[in-house]
């Protein structure tokens, strides 16, 4: 059963905590961290704490922490659980047309979104901070994020995020997921193995079943921008402004929406790591790798993976998995 804590034993009409504190416990970070979590949370009763035992759980959850209308929603869970709350906020309305600006702990693996706004390290100190700016003003610290809304099939109901891996980075961050995660490395040592992995596949053209495997072909179709066709060792669509490996993005075309795709030759990797060396991309053209901004994404391919902030979808011949911006929402960020 979902858990409350803290500030639950106040009624909604008698206690306006400052901060709603949305918890998964089976997020990476939480196995070793919640239980400091929850003695935090404890001695802070301005702090509405839920904890969902899975993601299905977070609609519910969500009424329940609409209904104390706190000033901050502060989400303590990986990249997965972040997606699952923006798809949730989206599509549910559970906070009218004026929902709380958000905050996420580095409580996952990756971490890329709270890493985006400058939250990084012990997620205390970060809990911390974010108490001490929820007793003030907090216009100052808060940023727009443009999100990602995924549609496949025609379906209704997209998907929202912020930071999508197609082609053989999804494949890549699949073999670190179930290659490497299991030999209990921490998880800069298996992000370290699996770039090493990558690379010697790529340039020595070895395939083994201890490798990551290779990138199949798609398609990427950037509207009026045109299409790229082939295959990629890298594929990122996103709204953040930092990126897994560097630091600002730039491209061709005029959207919200920041496309790199990098094709799988040794070429086109050394260049990029070149660059990446030497100050990061620039949006300069060069051959083997591609950058384009869009309003609208199109991907297909034939069992082409792409993974949305940790969930995972499959692309289809005829059938692409289409990529639009969403409504954009208010983040507190720790740090420029």
């Amino acid at each position: 059963m979902p858990v409350q804590s803290a500030s639950t034993a106040c009624r909604p009409a008698q206690c306006r905590p400052r901060i709603a504190l949305l918890s998964n416990p089976r997020s990476t970070g939480n196995l070793a961290q919640l239980s400091r979590i929850r003695a935090y949370c404890a001695e802070h009763p301005d702090i509405f704490h839920y904890e969902v035992e899975h993601v299905d759980q977070i609609g519910n959850a969500l009424r329940s922490i609409a209904r104390v209308r706190p000033k901050m929603l502060v989400i303590n869970g990986g990249d997965g659980t972040v997606q699952a709350t923006l798809t949730e906020m989206h599509n549910g309305g559970h906070f009218g047309d004026v929902p709380p600006p958000m905050a996420v702990l580095p409580s996952g693996k990756t971490n890329l979104i709270a890493l985006d706004l400058g939250v990084h390290g012990d997620p205390i100190i970060a809990l911390e901070r974010l108490v001490e700016l929820a007793q003030g003003h907090l216009e100052d610290h808060l940023v727009a994020r443009e999100l990602i809304a995924l549609r496949k099939d025609g379906s209704e109901r997209p998907v929202i995020g912020m930071f999508l891996g197609g082609a053989g980075l999804a494949d890549t961050m699949l073999y670190c997921r179930d290659k490497i995660y299991p030999l209990g490395l921490p998880n800069a040592v298996s992000h370290g193995l699996t770039a090493i992995a990558l690379l010697f596949r790529i340039m020595s053209g070895i395939r083994a079943s201890f490798l990551p495997p290779k990138a199949r072909a798609v398609r990427v179709s950037t509207g009026s921008a045109g299409s790229l066709t082939g295959r990629f060792t890298l594929l990122i669509v996103t709204t953040l402004e930092k990126l897994l490996f560097s630091g600002q993005t730039g491209g061709e075309g005029r959207g919200r929406l920041k496309l790199v795709a990098i094709e799988e030759r040794p070429s086109s990797v050394l260049r990029v790591l070149l660059l990446g060396m030497t100050g990061g991309y620039k949006g300069r053209k060069m051959r083997g790798i591609h950058f384009e901004e869009a309003d609208e994404i199109s991907i297909e391919g034939d069992s082409s993976n792409v993974i949305l902030d940790g969930e995972m979808f499959s692309t289809e011949v005829g059938k692409p998995i289409r990529l639009k911006t969403a409504q954009p929402l208010s983040f507190v960020r720790l740090a420029a």
